[in-house]
């Protein structure tokens, strides 16, 4: 589905940040300045927004989960929401630091919620002091809150999907070390040359992140249907030969008896 223009005016996608607090290599993306105020390109804007989905759509489609990255308070339920009913992996909490050059560590993490859980329904749990349930609980509610939304992601994520890269710089660098593909709302304030896929974009107003993403997590939903859709014929095409020996068997079966 291509990206309308007129879709991206009304949410306000258009406005940059003051003109004395831009990046100059965000020049490309800059259409004009307004009441000391850069106006972003929308027509770039669109053409980039397809330009990831297509990309994000492959990398879906192969299998590899995209982690969302978005920490401040106008994105977190947007990201939460649009990731989520994707199945996608998400950090809307304070990034942990080493969450992916240190992933061994953070999946252990992970792992120590999964064996809490497990101490509950094997009746470890109850068998604990009151003082050391109360702890317990305490980690259990902490973890929760830091990885619960990465608890599926069992390997490193094949893209990352940052809203406000100058928030993010962490996860930026992480991503940079391990060669990890940047795909990011970019806005007039911040450096483009950081990330591979950039979407210049308003990455202040809520109206402006849930229409970019929503556009994004449409294009990892066709990835994922591709997907399905391949497993599906494949799975069809190895039961076809098994289905047409039955049926031989079943007609030499009717031979005999006649």
């Amino acid at each position: 589905m291509a990206v309308e223009v007129k879709e991206l005016l009304e949410a306000g996608v258009h406005f940059g940040h003051l003109t004395r607090k831009w990046d100059p290599n965000m020049a490309p993306y800059v259409y004009m300045e307004r009441n000391g105020i850069h106006i972003i390109n929308l027509y770039k804007t669109a053409a980039k927004i397809d330009e990831a989905g297509a990309a994000l759509s492959k990398i879906a489609a192969s299998g590899r989960k995209i982690l969302f990255v978005a920490t401040k308070k106008q994105a977190k339920d947007i990201v939460a929401e649009k990731a989520g009913a994707i199945n996608m992996p998400y950090i809307t909490e304070r990034w942990p630091g080493g969450m992916l050059t240190n992933f061994v560590t953070i999946r252990k993490a992970v792992k120590k919620m999964a064996a809490i859980d497990r101490m509950k329904k094997d009746g470890t749990f109850n068998s604990l002091s009151k003082k050391e349930r109360l702890q317990v609980d305490r980690q259990r509610a902490k973890l929760e809150k830091n990885l619960g939304s990465i608890s599926d992601m069992t390997r490193l994520p094949g893209a990352l999907f940052v809203v406000d890269i100058k928030r993010e710089h962490i996860a930026i660098k992480e991503a940079q070390k391990l060669n990890i593909p940047i795909f990011a709302m970019v806005d007039t304030n911040s450096d483009p040359r950081q990330v591979d896929y950039v979407i210049p974009a308003n990455d202040d107003a809520s109206k402006s992140i849930d229409k970019v993403l929503s556009h994004v997590a449409s294009a990892i939903s066709q990835g994922l249907s591709e997907r399905k859709a391949e497993k599906d014929g494949a799975k069809a095409e190895k039961s076809a030969p098994k289905a047409k020996a039955s049926a031989k068997k079943a007609v030499a079966v009717n031979e005999e008896e006649e």
